[in-house]
């Protein structure tokens, strides 16, 4: 499924999708319609579709009528059960991006990358937010104002939640990140001199993570698969939870929770990794347009 939504107006769990996954093919294994799965509950048929691709939460009545409507043994019910109390619990969850200026898609992405094991993103124009400084954030921040951060205590909100993301870093059991950049995201003086100087020193730091791969896309590679735009694919330790694309546009975010569409992104984030310079030819590229700031 790809979405594209302007607010985030809906809430997304990986637990609500992997739920909403197992009934469906529980349905189509017993032959059943939507319309009769609802009828099952007494519900509409658009309250299934939304069930079945985790949109809502999930009552436990509606989810014991239909295990009984579909013949599933007690065992797989009780499974269900305890994953539709899991996402119920997540749901109500106020994690810290709660307290983001700017709530809808912003909060649906860290949501997510906050339950993710992995993140592979690919950015044409700047530094991937897990690894920006506070004064690179704060400048791009600046910079956006003129459309959306005009406000000086929304920009510092939004500093202060980039770097508290990058705690995941830096945790017992981190994130993993491998990240695709452009030769131009490195080139682009965002803030001056002096901070884009401070931001390619602390990408230098960053990539001697373990848990990180940074590789640099230089210019002289061309063309390229991923020319079209940047975009990050989430990736969780669930072996049924499917990948997760998140991709911003000027003036809306698109999200892709189809596995078929997830496995193209991914295609095309190895194809444009085979074009980049390996990690220690990256770092070397990285230091020298340092040196020549």
């Amino acid at each position: 499924m790809t979405r594209t939504s302007p607010l985030g107006n809906r809430t997304s769990t990986v637990l609500g999708r992997r739920l909403g996954g197992e009934l469906l093919r529980l349905r189509d294994a017993a032959g059943k319609t939507q319309r009769q799965a609802g009828d099952a509950i007494n519900a509409s048929n658009s309250k299934i579709v939304k069930m079945e691709q985790g949109w809502v939460p999930m009552r436990d009545p509606d989810i014991r009528a239909l295990c009984v409507f579909y013949d599933v043994a007690d065992h797989e019910a009780s499974r269900l059960l305890d994953l539709a109390r899991l996402d119920r619990e997540r749901r109500r969850a106020r994690g810290w991006w709660q307290h983001s200026p700017h709530p809808g898609t912003l909060s649906e992405y860290l949501a997510l990358e906050d339950a993710a094991n992995r993140v592979r993103t690919w950015q044409l124009s700047l530094v991937p937010g897990l690894f920006q400084t506070a004064e690179y954030a704060r400048s791009l921040a600046v910079s956006e104002g003129a459309g959306v951060w005009e406000d000086p205590d929304d920009i510092e909100r939004l500093v202060e939640i980039r770097m508290r993301r990058q705690n995941r870093l830096h945790e017992e059991r981190p994130l993993h990140v491998y990240a695709l950049v452009w030769e131009a995201a490195l080139r682009q003086l965002v803030g001056g001199a002096d901070t884009m100087r401070a931001q390619l020193e602390h990408l230098l730091e960053v990539a001697k993570l373990p848990h990180v791969r940074l590789q640099v896309l230089p210019f002289r590679a061309g063309g390229h698969p991923c020319i079209p735009g940047s975009f990050s694919i989430i990736s969780f330790a669930e072996a049924e939870a499917v990948d997760v694309v998140h991709a911003d546009t000027i003036a809306s975010t698109v999200w892709v929770e189809n596995a078929g569409e997830s496995v193209t992104y991914s295609k095309f984030f190895e194809r444009t990794a085979r074009l980049s310079l390996a990690q220690r030819d990256s770092v070397l590229l990285i230091d020298a347009i340092r040196q020549e700031i």
